[in-house]
């Protein structure tokens, strides 16, 4: 058995809240795949322009060229493309991508290698079900806190500045912050006018 053959697949999630350098590990994960002269391919919402099109950004200014896709068919359409020929599958802000928890855990089940990073929590508290649906098949999760802005603890929530945004809503620091538990709205029984510094 030569030494591809004896690779095992992983499925690895980066989540937490806005500002947790989950891309940040993401893309120190590709590349140590690419180190281990793996093929990688990486995918991106097409919803989520803040940096670019056609590139993962972390907001420290690291950059991987990537696919822009609406659903997780895109992502088997553009592997098509490409013959298949590729053993690791990053996509970022799965959140975002309709359809993505089946998709990757199909291409998973076929010896691909997974790595995602996203959210998996909203700010108003709800949970994504894309990244719920694929945590029960990680082989490894890591939890990306982020600093809070208020008391500089542990943030594992992101707060949204303004209430009259959807529930999926692109932006950055403009419209976002982290907070820890004893600042973030949805997460304690004080009052909203307590939870703000």
């Amino acid at each position: 058995m030569d030494a591809q053959m004896k690779r095992i697949p992983e499925f690895i999630i980066f989540a937490g809240p806005m500002f947790g350098s989950k891309t940040t590990r993401l893309l120190a994960a590709v590349d140590r795949f690419r180190y281990q002269n793996r093929n990688v391919i990486a995918f991106k919402p097409s919803l989520d322009e803040r940096y670019s099109s056609v590139e993962i950004c972390t907001h420290n200014g690291g950059k991987l060229p990537a696919n822009a896709v609406k659903t997780g068919e895109d992502i088997i359409r553009t592997i098509e493309l490409n013959d298949g020929d590729v053993d690791v599958i990053a996509v970022d802000e799965a959140f975002m991508i309709e359809g993505i928890s089946d998709v990757l855990l199909k291409l998973f089940r076929e010896g691909k290698t997974i790595v995602v990073s996203s959210l998996q929590l909203s700010a108003t508290g709800n949970v994504f079900t894309e990244v719920r649906d694929m945590m029960p098949w990680a082989t490894k999760i890591e939890i990306c806190p982020a600093v809070c802005t208020v008391t500089g603890l542990d943030a594992y929530y992101t707060h949204r500045k303004f209430n009259d945004m959807k529930e999926i809503t692109v932006g950055g620091s403009d419209l976002y912050e982290p907070r820890c538990w004893f600042y973030h709205s949805y997460m304690n029984n004080l009052s909203d006018e307590e939870k703000e510094p």
